[in-house]
């Protein structure tokens, strides 16, 4: 029981050091849900004789900045897909929309692979953005957060 109390307490702990900054974006996420948060520079008619290359939104790059640099990251985040058999979009909504403070470290590992993958594959970045997963971690995280500190009062 003692250790649960620990955990409990980290994870309150990590939750507004590390995740209530990122709620500044939450706006924007719920905004641009389903969009990629990125454009295509294509001007000065680059495409005829060079790649077009992807351009950020600057909201995005900032959150991925933040949380880059937070202490959610979990540079050990294809164990989470692995030891959980995440394979696609819908088996990391099913652990989100399931998961309680046992499972706060895999909410860190699906935050993980899409900020710290991004850095190898930009494309995680968009789709982080596109398939809602920044936003329902966030708003997982914030509801298991708060759920402990009621428990605690």
């Amino acid at each position: 029981m003692e250790q649960d109390a620990g955990m409990n307490e980290k994870i309150i702990r990590e939750y507004h050091e590390a995740v209530e900054p990122l709620f500044r974006f939450w706006p924007w996420l719920e905004q641009h849900a389903g969009e990629t948060g990125q454009t295509l520079f294509e001007e000065q008619g680059i495409a005829e004789h060079s790649l077009s290359f992807p351009v950020y939104d600057p909201m995005l790059t900032q959150f991925i900045r933040e949380a880059g640099q937070s202490s959610l990251m979990d540079r050990n985040y294809p164990y989470v897909y692995s030891r959980n058999g995440l394979r696609d979009h819908a088996d990391e909504r099913a652990l989100i929309t399931k998961a309680g403070p046992e499972e706060w470290d895999q909410l860190r590992g699906i935050l993980s692979r899409y900020v710290l993958g991004g850095r190898v594959k930009a494309m995680l970045w968009s789709e982080g953005v596109k398939a809602c997963t920044y936003l329902l971690v966030l708003k997982r995280m914030k509801e298991i957060a708060t759920g402990l500190e009621q428990e605690n009062e």
